[in-house]
């Protein structure tokens, strides 16, 4: 795999150079051409003594690509800070920027900066460009899935949550949503969004981003649009109990809020908000569904079948399919990634009393299991059955709580 890539970024590399002289200028643009053609998501590149370590994230895993010498990797730093519009001078403090592409409207590039012990490191992260964020029938939802999540975005009021852990596609979801509702409605409604940061234009939405150096947060804006007459609101995030509170106090004045949330499950999502201090009535009454997701890696065609208990990793299997490696998947036996998502409606009756007694998360799981949610973990084990993934990816995703 690291030859692979290595010799990948090496080619665009020396086809850019074409023998002359590296600069800083061609070592950027080599590493960021190099990634988007490997399908990376992010592209970290790290300080150590000896040089500046980089890495790309492949379908969700880190990989080794190269090593750059010690005396240039200061000036490939400075050299994305100027491209994403940062303060070059300043190497302190952490700094997040935005590289337009003006000739590559598929991928955008998000850069952040870090200080470490050897320098400041830098993480950048290539996302679908405007063009290319997909509508809910192209995600791979599952059927029940996207006809739950369908059903809910008809609705008048009330709080859709997408929620899963950092990489999991949840901005994906989320702006395939808020483009199903402007392509269905266009300008019969107005669809307004508070970002941070905005990912993606959607034509037919009013987005904003905040800025809270200025005092623009996610409170401030969620009040002030409220006055904006806006039908949809989607809100990029929930971090704090504030923001949680405007989402819902929104809702229940008659808005469609759509928004993320870091939570492992469904039933977490609604544990968790509880905890922050959320009233159980607003859980309630406010909350009309909940999409918990993960990505997991696809195994190739390569893969082989196996029936040995190290390969089951105590999953109830007889055999599974596990990855062994050849050129497509350069040499990880996986090859894309499989969307596994559960969604949750809080109609049901056994449900929302759960949410009103605060029942723990278990409970809550169990009662929705009932109601008929299929859990996350148990489309991965189908997936497993099946050959679409195998036991050891499913444990590196889930852990082996599941």
């Amino acid at each position: 795999m690291t030859s692979t890539l290595n010799d990948r970024y090496n080619a665009v590399l020396d086809a850019r150079t074409a023998g002359n002289t590296v600069s800083a200028v061609e070592l950027v643009d080599s590493v960021l051409e190099a990634a988007r053609q490997s399908g990376a998501s992010d592209v970290h590149l790290i300080p150590l003594e000896s040089g500046l370590d980089v890495l790309w994230r492949i379908d969700g895993v880190l990989h080794p690509v190269t090593q750059l010498a010690n005396n240039i990797a200061t000036n490939v730093v400075a050299r994305l800070k100027v491209l994403s519009g940062l303060l070059t001078y300043r190497n302190e403090t952490p700094q997040e920027g935005r590289i337009q592409s003006p000739t590559n409207d598929d991928v955008e590039m998000r850069v952040s900066t870090f200080p470490t012990l050897f320098g400041e490191k830098a993480v950048i992260r290539l996302f679908a460009g405007s063009g290319r964020y997909q509508r809910l029938a192209s995600l791979g939802l599952p059927a029940d899935v996207r006809s739950g999540l369908g059903d809910v975005l008809m609705e008048s009021g009330g709080v859709t949550l997408v929620c899963g852990p950092a990489g999991s596609g949840k901005t994906t979801t989320i702006y395939a949503c808020l483009r199903e509702l402007a392509d269905k409605f266009g300008s019969q409604r107005s669809l307004v969004s508070l970002e941070d940061p905005i990912e993606a234009v959607i034509p037919g939405v009013a987005q904003s981003q905040i800025n809270p150096t200025v005092g623009f947060d996610y409170e401030t804006g969620l009040k002030s649009l409220m006055r904006q007459d806006p039908e949809v609101i989607l809100v990029g995030e929930i971090r704090d109990r504030v923001a949680a509170e405007t989402v819902f106090q929104a809702a229940l004045t008659g808005h469609l809020v759509l928004t993320t949330f870091h939570a492992g499950s469904a039933t977490g999502a609604i544990c968790r908000l509880s905890d922050m201090g959320i009233e159980p009535y607003l859980l309630r009454t406010g909350l009309l569904g909940i999409v918990a997701q993960r990505l997991v890696r696809k195994l190739c065609e390569c893969s082989r079948e196996s029936s040995e208990s190290e390969s089951l990793l105590g999953l109830d299997m007889t055999s599974c399919r596990v990855p062994t490696g050849c050129e497509k998947c350069r040499g990880t036996g996986y090859y894309g990634r499989l969307l596994l998502a559960e969604f949750l409606r809080t109609e049901s009756s056994e449900v929302g009393r759960a949410i009103l007694s605060q029942s723990d998360s278990d409970e809550l799981e169990s009662l929705a299991v009932s109601a008929g949610m299929k859990t996350r973990w148990k489309r991965g084990l189908e997936a497993a059955n099946s050959g679409e993934t195998s036991p050891a990816e499913l444990r590196r995703v889930f852990g082996f709580s599941g």
